[in-house]
């Protein structure tokens, strides 16, 4: 099939078959990312304890850094990808791809040196300083291994994002889940069977972190219509700046989510110490149901994402009657999903916090309030989400930026701190139903705002 075939899907496909093309596979990719965290919350649960657990959950700033740089550095590639080939500029299509492998190597291996040198001090700031010594010993172990990793992480989502806009999701999904089929494989064997401890998880996620790269690595040489080089891959400072602004918003919602967890790390210590639950039980118990949400943020970054190529495609090919059907498509799905999610939630509770070992009466209160109250109108992300990537999709990275990091920052904070000062540890819980919906009420302003341009857009064709 030829390049300009291959693309015209993009344009006369339906739009449901397109996003089931493009969006499940995208989907797959994101929940195994998060599901690589939480298989090792499981076995580090089930064979290390609540210590263990409230360890990782200490180190998690180090892995949403570096997914912040490396998502932005994804989709920012992708993004500006997909709208050079709408624009049949080849060429620069292959500068994009090029520039994006090499940068997401670089900005991985530095991240991996930087936070080796200061790996303490990090620690520290992430609340490390209040918790159990043994807590503290298991998250550097935790850490300092799991850092190899990152480069790794970069470059396989960089590469796995142009095989998706390339017309292959599947290919990328497949190389995600063999990497997370590896990794609960030798999760099982190195922390249950070798009794190996968080070390053992944090062996297991770099390997199957490292599977993934092999295999996306090996679909370079299949890309159609464009060819990786050499040549393509000298970082280019005109290159590099088109596409990074685009990824901002990405870029952001995962720095906003750095911010957030440091700064919930230290208010759950701190208030956690001063109640009757103590400094590591709230660390653990809401650092869990975090990142068991995370598989419904997944869910509707993948929804976006997925839809990235359709958007991009014809927003630059000026289609922008497919372009509102598309993302009409997207918030719908969801929506719906996100109230399955939430539904589960609220009825599975306390089945979802057995998975992660069996702890005290103490724990399971506090575990059970946190999944009841901070996920409360959590099936909102379903139209919050998706929008601020569709705001990327078509080149508008400020209003993107907006629309993540009211949700995250704007709001999130200031609340947790407010309800944590007023009602101490559990008042950080209702800090996520405040956020989502203000944030919720913001995006849409900025939606009726893009859709009242591209209404008028789509009367000028018509005229």
């Amino acid at each position: 099939m030829s390049q300009n075939n291959s693309l015209a899907m993009f344009e006369t496909e339906p739009i449901g078959k397109l996003m089931t093309k493009f969006a499940l596979p995208a989907i797959a990719s994101m929940v195994v990312n998060s599901i690589y965290n939480i298989v090792d919350q499981v076995f580090i649960g089930q064979g290390v304890g609540m210590l263990g657990n409230a360890a990782t959950n200490l180190t998690f700033p180090f892995v949403t850094f570096s997914m912040a740089i490396g998502t932005m550095i994804a989709d920012g590639c992708v993004a500006y990808f997909s709208l050079k080939l709408g624009e049949k500029n080849y060429s620069e299509a292959e500068k994009a791809m090029g520039n994006g492998i090499s940068i997401a190597l670089m900005a991985g291996v530095l991240m991996t040196l930087l936070m080796e040198i200061f790996i303490d001090a990090i620690l520290v700031l992430c609340g490390g300083s209040t918790v159990d010594p043994q807590t503290y010993e298991f998250a550097k172990q935790y850490a300092r291994i799991t850092l190899i990793g990152i480069p790794f992480v970069c470059v396989s989502m960089t590469v796995n994002s142009i095989i998706r806009a390339q017309g292959n999701p599947k290919y990328a999904m497949f190389s995600n889940l063999a990497g997370c089929f590896l990794n609960i494989i030798l999760d099982a064997w190195f922390v249950l069977g070798l009794e190996m401890g968080v070390a053992g998880a944090a062996w297991a996620t770099i390997i199957g972190q490292a599977l993934n790269l092999v295999l996306a690595l090996a679909y370079i040489p299949r890309l159609k219509g464009v060819k990786f080089t050499l040549e393509c891959a000298v970082p280019r400072r005109k290159t590099a700046f088109s596409f990074l602004p685009l990824g901002i918003s990405s870029f952001f919602t995962q720095f906003a989510s750095t911010v957030v967890v440091i700064c919930m790390n230290n208010l759950l210590v701190s208030y956690g110490a001063q109640s009757v639950y103590g400094a590591d039980i709230p660390l653990a118990a809401l650092g869990i149901v975090m990142k068991v949400n995370s598989i419904i943020i997944s869910v509707m970054i993948g929804l976006g994402i997925g839809s990235q190529p359709i958007v991009g495609y014809n927003y630059g090919a000026k289609n922008y009657k497919r372009v509102k059907a598309t993302y009409i498509r997207t918030i719908t799905v969801g929506l719906i999903v996100g109230v399955i999610g939430w539904g589960c939630f609220q009825l599975f509770t306390q089945q979802i916090i057995d998975i992660f070992g069996q702890e005290s009466e103490l724990y399971n209160q506090f575990a059970l309030k946190c999944f009841h109250i901070f996920l409360g109108v959590i099936f909102i992300v379903g139209f919050v989400t998706p929008s601020g990537i569709f705001f990327q999709s078509i080149g508008k990275p400020v209003k993107a930026m907006i629309s993540t990091m009211t949700r995250q920052l704007i709001y999130f904070l200031p609340a947790a701190f407010i309800l944590a000062g007023a009602m101490g540890v559990e008042g950080l819980l209702y800090a996520g139903p405040v956020s989502d919906i203000l944030s919720a009420i913001t995006v849409v302003i900025l939606i009726f705002r893009e859709m009242a341009i591209i209404n008028r857009d789509i009367k000028l064709q018509d005229a």
